[in-house]
């Protein structure tokens, strides 16, 4: 059995949990959130506490155990605390800039400044003009919005410019090497 897949997700008491047909609904303050199961994968309730099971020992159920009891987890935990990614700009001149909850204007050495605007469930928090913080209840969105700003303007690696993950370690490299 799988170790993951075989630990149980703990309920809390602001969060309900619905299982239709194939279908787990997780409603919380943070929101509501809803996932397909694949086939051969079952959730029970007793309690507060959910398990996920499979239909048998084959390969597909095996590899699909784990992974459903962590979506399901990671549904649990965004719609209670939700999730964050910070990011970090390095550069001179380089700063971003909220135009309200969901949306940024960045300065990353364009000769424009770039508008990204939030898909829906993700916020922006610019406490200050070189870091960024992405807040969201879906794991999967926020990851991806992060991503997606980061690859706007990767860090290089001769200065280290660029939007990187907070405490992202960029590997530098020599200049030219002087005469």
């Amino acid at each position: 059995m799988s170790r993951i897949g075989r630990n149980p997700i703990t309920v809390p008491s602001t969060v309900t949990v619905d299982v239709v047909d194939s279908v787990v609904t997780v409603a919380g303050p943070n929101g509501t959130m809803s996932r397909t199961l694949p086939d051969g994968i079952t959730i029970t309730r007793e309690g507060d506490v959910l398990a996920v099971e499979r239909r048998n020992d084959e390969t597909q159920y095996r590899a699909l155990h784990g992974l459903t009891r962590t979506l399901v987890a990671n549904m649990v935990v965004g719609v209670t605390t939700g999730w964050t990614k910070e990011l970090e700009i390095i550069g001179v001149g380089y700063r971003a800039a909220a135009s309200g909850a969901d949306a940024l204007d960045l300065s990353l050495g364009f000769s424009h400044p770039v508008k990204f605007t939030a898909p829906k469930g993700v916020t922006f928090e610019v406490p200050s003009p070189t870091r960024v913080v992405v807040k969201g209840a879906d794991k999967e969105v926020v990851g991806q919005v992060a991503a997606t700003i980061r690859k706007i303007r990767k860090p290089e690696p001769y200065k280290g410019k660029g939007v990187r993950y907070l405490g992202e370690k960029v590997l530098r490299k020599a200049g030219k090497a002087a005469k």
